[in-house]
Order: C-alpha cells, then structure tokens, then sequence
C-alpha cells in the first residue's frame, strides 16, 4: 500500500486493509512524510514524532504486515520527481514480493496534491513491475454530500466507474483511527463518511488485475476482493 501521510492507512484505507487482512493477504505500508505539516494537532505534541508512532500503532492494530515510513515534505510531494518516489514504491514491492499495490484514487480523494503524487508514485512502479493497482474511492454522492457540508474538495466516483464494491466491518478501522490521537476529534470530518459509507467500500482498477471483474448479483464483489487479499 502506498500512502502519503500518517492517518492516510486508517481514515482512509482502514477498512480495505482489514478485509485484505482478513482474505490471507499481508499488507505492507509504504507511507512518504511524516505528516508534520498537518494544521490538526489534539494534543499539542510534536507531530513528526507523534504521527510516526501514531502509524505504527494504528498499522498494528489493522494488522499491517510492516511498515516504511520515508521523510519527504509533508505537503510538497508534488514537487519530488516522479521517478524518485516511484523508486521507493518499487523498492518496497520488489521486497514484499507484493502482487498488487492498493492507494487512493487519482483524485486523490480530498484533491491533496501529496495524495495524488503518491498515487502517480505506486501507479508507475506498478507499472514497470507488471503489477495491477486497486484505488479506494468514494462514490459521487458521498462527495457530494461532504461537500455540502464541510466545504472541503471531496471527489467522488458515479457508480459506472466502479469496479468493486465491497462489504467492510468498521471495527478495526475505527480503533485504528482513534490511535491517531493528534489528528482525530469527536467531529472530526471522518466519522460523518464512515456514516455515509455505511458498511460499503468503493474500489476501481488503475491499473487492471487482468480480466474484467465479475458482477455478483448484489451488486457486490466479495469474491472478487478475497482473490485479490490472496494474491497481495
């Protein structure tokens, strides 16, 4: 899994990583900054220091096989080399021996430029390495709705550009969230999308595990989702 900040494994991909766990998969968090520019801070730590434990505890109990936590710029990863962050991700998967990389959308998911540069990062080592990469995505009517109400650039996907759509049991997710003590509040922006999301997650194929995906005839892909924890 490739992410760009502390948090980004929990309030976002938590609830896929517990499924990829659960389906026999050991997942391996490559994470690029430390996320001490962050303009959260619950406890008044110091956030380099802090977001890293927090990672590590929150990866833990989502049950992540390993961890690597680089020291790029919090909040100017655009500005990296491409190239540069992809070797990191190539590195990590060639030593993982991973069978496919999990990251956010393109989008980015809030329009962070640190989310979609690690994204363009896993996509390209991906790439080279012949490996499929699956994006977490939100539907389009979730976005729209935090939208409305936080005012925050959320992007979304209408249903036609999903590939997967998988039942997620929140628990470890939001244990794994409430770890991230210096980031995460009782209204925190992230508690009202998991309300949203309900027990649902939203994935699409950047780059396609070969195939296309079957349908089931609920509209989900359980199956689907097992195949690939086994292969990761």
């Amino acid at each position: 899994m490739v992410i760009a900040h502390p948090d980004d494994e929990a309030f976002g991909l938590g609830a896929v990583i517990d499924r990829l766990v659960a389906g026999g998969a050991g997942v391996h968090i490559l994470c690029y900054t430390h996320g001490g520019a962050s303009t959260v801070n619950e406890t008044g730590a110091d956030l380099s220091a802090a977001r890293a434990r927090e990672l590590r505890d929150a990866s833990a109990e989502l049950g992540a096989a390993s961890v690597t936590l680089l020291d790029y710029p919090d909040g100017r990863l655009a500005g990296i080399p491409a190239e540069e962050l992809a070797a990191h991700a190539a590195r990590t998967a060639e030593h993982c021996q991973a069978a496919g990389l999990l990251v956010f959308d393109s989008s980015g998911i809030t329009g962070h430029p640190d989310h979609q540069a690690a994204t363009a990062a896993g996509v390209r080592a991906a790439a080279a390495a012949g490996l499929p990469v699956l994006a977490w995505a939100l539907p389009a009517t979730v976005a729209a709705t935090l939208r409305k109400e936080t005012g925050q650039p959320f992007a979304g996907l209408p249903a036609g550009e999903v590939d997967l759509c998988i039942r997620v049991d929140r628990d470890r997710q939001r244990a794994a969230a409430l770890l991230h003590t210096t980031q995460i509040s009782p209204t925190a922006v992230l508690w009202r999308r998991l309300q949203l999301m309900g027990d649902c997650e939203d994935l699409r194929w950047l780059l396609p595990a070969g195939g296309p995906v079957p349908a089931e005839e609920d509209g989900h892909h359980g199956d689907a989702i097992s195949r690939y924890a086994k292969r990761t």
